[in-house]
C-alpha cells in the first residue's frame, strides 16, 4: 500500500508544480505583462477598479485590483472623416508577480478596447505587440501600450476612455486573461474635438482660349463663386502669381464673367479667387493657359531658344537582398533589419505626384511558412535639396500580401526632385516556428 500512495503522492505533486507554474502565468498576464514602454505623452492618467479572470486551469481566484492607465490620440482636433490613432498604455497594472518564478521575455501579446463618449459612441479595438522584458519574481510589471484606429464621423468633444483588455500568453500553453472594467465606463483620460468638415469648393472656370500672343486678352468665365464678391482673375507661372490681374463681381446665381490681359511670358495657367489672395478654398484653376512669344524680332537683334525635355519617373534600389536578424526556437519575436534603399527620380516636369507601395509573400521555410501578414514597416523618406515636391513617409504598420505604401508625393502645380526613401522592418516570428531559413519577396511598385 504504501508504493500506491507514494506515486499516487508523487504525481499529485507533479500536478500542482504545474498548476503553479501556469498560474504564475496567469497572475503575470492579470498584471498587464510589459511590452513597449509609454512615450510621454500629455494625456490624463486615470484610475479604474479591474476584474481579471487566470484561465480556468490555473486553478486561481480571479483578481481585482486597480488598473492605473491613459489614452492618447495621434490628433486631437480632427475633422470629420478622419482617422484618428489611439494609444491605449496600461500604466500601472492590477498586479504584481505574486511567485518566486521568473518570467521570460516576449510571451505576453495584448488586446483590448477604447471605450467613446460625447459626440461619437462606440469602442476602438487596440493591439500590442508581444514584447516583454523578463519578469522577476514577485517583481511588478512594467506597462504596455496597444494602438487601433477610429474614422470620425460626427463632429464634437468625443471622449475616449480605457476599456476591458485581455493578455494572451504563448508560454507552456496558449493562455487568455480577460480584465474587465468594474464599473463601466472608466474615467476620461482624452478628449478628441472633431470639425465639421468645410462645404465643399464647387467654384470652376474655364477660358475663352489656351494660348495667345503677349497682351492678348483671354475670355474667363466661372460658377459657384458667392454672389455679389469681387473675384481676382490672376495669371500665374507655376505656383507663383504674376503681375496679370484683373476684377470682376460675381452675379447673384455665382457666376462671373470677364476677360484677363495676359502678358508674361512665364504664365502656366489663370486662376479666380475671392479674398485679397489666392486660397485654394475660394478659388478655382489654374486653368492651363500658354503665352506664345510670336513678336518679331528687332533688326540687329537675335532671338535665342532653348528646350527643356520632360524626362520620366523611375526608382534604382541600392540591393535586392535583406537578411534579417536571427530568432530563437521557442522563444520567436521580432526579427529585424533594414530595406536596401530606394532612390526615386521624377524628372517628368508635370503636375503629378507619384506613390510608391510593397507587397510581401509569406516567407517559406523547411516545412512551414511564416504569413505575409507578420511583416510590418517604418518608412521613412528624404527629399533632395532643391526638388520642387517634398516626399511623404507611408504609414507605420503591416506590409502583408495587400500592400502597403512606402512613400509619396502629392499632385501639384510644380512637382518633381529625386528622393530616397527606405523602412526599418520587423517580422514577427511565432515562438515554435521549425528551425530552418525562411525567405519571402517583398515587391515595390512605383506609380
Amino acid at each position: 500500500m504504501g508504493s500506491p500512495r507514494s506515486s499516487g503522492s508523487t504525481r499529485g505533486s507533479r500536478r500542482r508544480r504545474w498548476a503553479s507554474l501556469l498560474g504564475a502565468t496567469a497572475l503575470a498576464v492579470t498584471a498587464g505583462g510589459a511590452l513597449v514602454a509609454a512615450p510621454a505623452v500629455a494625456a490624463s492618467n486615470v484610475d479604474f477598479d479591474t476584474h481579471c479572470i487566470p484561465p480556468a486551469i490555473a486553478g486561481l481566484p480571479p483578481i481585482d485590483g486597480t488598473t492605473t492607465a491613459k489614452i492618447t490620440a495621434d490628433n486631437t482636433s480632427p475633422q470629420v472623416g478622419d482617422t484618428v490613432t489611439v494609444t491605449y498604455t496600461v500604466v500601472t497594472p492590477a498586479a504584481s508577480n505574486p511567485t518566486d518564478l521568473a518570467l521570460p521575455a516576449d510571451i505576453m501579446t495584448p488586446t483590448g478596447k477604447v471605450a467613446l463618449g460625447g459626440a461619437q459612441t462606440g469602442s476602438v479595438t487596440v493591439t500590442g505587440p508581444r514584447q516583454n522584458p523578463p519578469v522577476p519574481g514577485r517583481g511588478a510589471f512594467p506597462s504596455f501600450s496597444m494602438t487601433g484606429t477610429f474614422t470620425v464621423t460626427t463632429p464634437g468633444a468625443i471622449t475616449l476612455s480605457p476599456g476591458d483588455y485581455n493578455i494572451h500568453t504563448s508560454y507552456i500553453l496558449e493562455l487568455d486573461t480577460p480584465c474587465t472594467v468594474t464599473n463601466p465606463p472608466a474615467p476620461v483620460s482624452e478628449t478628441v474635438t472633431a470639425a465639421d468638415n468645410p462645404p465643399a469648393n464647387t467654384r470652376a472656370i474655364s477660358l475663352g482660349s489656351a494660348s495667345g500672343s503677349p497682351g492678348a486678352a483671354v475670355a474667363v468665365t466661372g460658377s459657384g463663386f458667392t454672389a455679389g464678391a469681387t473675384v481676382t482673375l490672376a495669371g500665374r507661372s507655376s505656383s507663383a502669381q504674376t503681375a496679370d490681374t484683373a476684377t470682376v463681381t460675381a452675379d447673384a446665381q455665382g457666376g462671373i464673367s470677364g476677360s484677363l490681359v495676359v502678358s508674361d511670358l512665364t504664365t502656366t495657367g489663370v486662376v479666380a479667387y475671392e479674398g485679397g489672395a489666392w486660397s485654394s478654398d475660394l478659388g478655382a484653376g489654374p486653368v492651363a493657359y500658354v503665352v506664345i512669344d510670336d513678336q518679331p524680332v528687332p533688326e540687329g537683334s537675335q532671338k535665342v531658344t532653348t528646350t527643356v525635355r520632360a524626362g520620366t519617373l523611375s526608382m534604382s534600389q541600392a540591393g535586392d537582398a535583406v537578411q534579417l536578424s536571427a530568432v530563437d526556437f521557442g522563444q520567436g519575436g521580432a526579427s529585424t533589419g533594414a530595406l536596401q534603399s530606394v532612390t526615386v527620380k521624377d524628372f517628368r516636369g508635370g503636375p503629378a505626384g507619384w506613390s510608391l507601395t510593397g507587397k510581401v509573400t509569406d516567407f517559406s521555410g523547411p516545412g512551414a511558412k511564416i504569413d505575409a501578414g507578420k511583416l510590418s514597416w517604418t518608412p521613412a523618406c528624404t527629399t533632395k535639396a532643391g526638388s520642387p515636391s517634398t516626399c511623404q513617409a507611408g504609414s507605420a504598420g503591416t506590409v502583408g500580401a495587400a500592400g502597403a505604401t512606402l512613400a509619396s508625393t502629392p499632385d501639384g502645380t510644380a512637382t518633381g526632385g529625386e528622393f530616397t526613401t527606405g523602412a526599418q522592418l520587423s517580422l514577427d516570428v511565432p515562438s515554435f516556428t521549425p528551425p530552418g531559413s525562411y525567405a519571402g519577396v517583398l515587391t515595390l511598385t512605383l506609380t
